[in-house]
């Protein structure tokens, strides 16, 4: 019974797993969604957001800030190390006193095992500039995962909606085709029976090979595309994906008149430009103090032999005491670095003026860059109504023999080519949208 259960539970799965490849629907390795799916831009960015290895990268460095910053505060700690040694001496100090003797002053072999403690007590703040400075850097390394973050949604969307677009371009492209193919049958028919040119079929062909050819440059686009998401997802660059999405995305909601300072009070790169000002300031306050003296205490005990006057017998010793280091002349090292971080000062108040003017004109460019793709789709939806009315006209008359094949197609060209503007108008202005919410410091959603 044992036996023909393990065979039933083989044949199950081996019958499950060939359903599974027959109808492609296995997992990519790595990835947590069927390639198979029609994907969102929610999930796309959700995987890329996880995995993409500039994240992780700039979420190291913030675990090396982390470090860098216990490094600094290790300062505040006292040291404690051990030392042995042996050493081997000659001739040894000897004395010879008339009437009392010989007697020898060290031995040859000389052991000696310490253990030291020795602590700062006082630096005159050079330690906690340090670590001021290594706080900054962590925060630095923080604002750069969001910066990270927003290049990513924004090249992730972009890829995304070109793909969107190219789905349903090829789609609209195919319906095309499909009807040419259907108009030159019937040409060709009507060749045979006489009542039809050769001029028409020619014509006809002719189109249809355009529309193939355009299709072909779809094609070769759509691949592209696809290649720039799995990389981003890290799936194999051949991987066929599909995507699905509203193109008409939510806008930023905020007053046109105050998308500029919205922006300015919201996108990381400002953060950023302010933080290195900070950082540099923080720089110049530790090079100020890089002279300071320092005050500190050691001790140490252990234990050796030479002590008079039984020469090898190991006798515990100890030694303590306090001392200040002060800088006399440190070869103008401190008044060069007070220079350059001053000097990185100005240069940080320059890149925050930089930052803003560059943010100024991306947000106005990309709020024109939305209206005028609005405008574009009530354009394309009366240019669309339009087209749509010209076909039924053209067909009515068609069929009364009022205006030739040709006439027809051309029709027919004109709404499918109204219809892949209205689609390319949508896609540009969904593009704009994300473009705009990035550029103001608003998420994507």
């Amino acid at each position: 019974m044992k036996i023909k259960f393990l065979i039933c539970c083989f044949l199950f799965i081996s019958i499950a797993g060939q359903k599974a490849w027959a109808a492609g629907l296995p997992r990519q390795q790595g990835s947590p969604f069927n390639t198979n799916d029609s994907l969102t831009l929610t999930r796309i960015l959700k995987q890329v957001l996880e995995t993409y290895p500039t994240i992780t990268k700039a979420q190291e460095a913030i675990r090396a800030a982390e470090a860098g910053i216990g490094l600094a505060k290790s300062g505040y700690y006292p040291y404690i190390g051990a030392n042995a040694g042996y050493t081997y001496i000659g001739p040894v100090p000897e004395l010879t006193i008339p009437n009392l003797g010989h007697f020898v002053m060290a031995p040859n072999n000389n052991y000696d095992a310490t253990v030291g403690v020795s602590e700062n007590i006082y630096d005159f703040g050079k330690t906690a500039r340090k670590v001021d400075v290594e706080k900054s850097n962590r925060d630095l390394a923080e604002k750069n995962v969001e910066l990270v973050r927003q290049r990513l949604t924004l090249l992730t969307a972009v890829s995304f909606y070109s793909q969107v677009y190219l789905q349903e371009a090829i789609r609209i492209k195919e319906a095309q085709i499909a009807t040419l193919q259907q108009h030159l049958d019937f040409v060709t028919r009507k060749e045979q029976t006489g009542s039809a040119t050769h001029y028409e079929i020619l014509s006809t062909r002719v189109r249809l090979s355009n529309a193939e050819s355009q299709k072909v440059d779809l094609e070769a686009s759509i691949e592209s595309q696809q290649a720039i998401l799995n990389s981003l997802l890290g799936l194999p660059v051949k991987t066929r994906l599909k995507v699905q999405g509203n193109t008409l995305s939510a806008q930023p909601g905020i007053d046109p008149d105050s998308l500029i300072l919205y922006a300015l009070d919201h996108r990381y790169e400002m953060a950023v430009a302010h933080l290195h000002e900070e950082h540099a300031q923080l720089q110049l306050r530790s090079v100020k103090v890089m002279d300071n003296p320092t005050l500190n205490l050691f001790a140490q005990g252990g234990f050796k032999n030479g002590y008079f006057p039984d020469l090898n017998k190991f006798t515990a010793n100890f030694a303590a005491g306090a001392g200040l280091n002060m800088t006399i002349f440190d070869a103008t090292r401190r008044r060069y670095s007070i220079r350059m971080a001053s000097s990185n000062i100005s240069m940080a108040r320059n890149d925050i003026e930089q930052v803003s003017r560059d943010i100024s004109s991306e947000v106005y460019q990309n709020e024109t860059n939305l209206l005028a793709s609005l405008k574009k789709i009530d354009q394309g939806v009366l240019q669309v109504s339009q087209a749509n009315e010209a076909l039924d006209l053209a067909a009515i008359s068609f069929k009364t023999g009022a205006i030739t094949n040709l006439d027809l197609l051309d029709a027919e060209t004109a709404l499918q080519e109204s219809r892949v503007n209205l689609l390319r108008a949508r896609i540009e202005y969904a593009i704009s949208v994300v473009r705009l919410n990035i550029s103001v410091g608003k998420p994507v959603e």
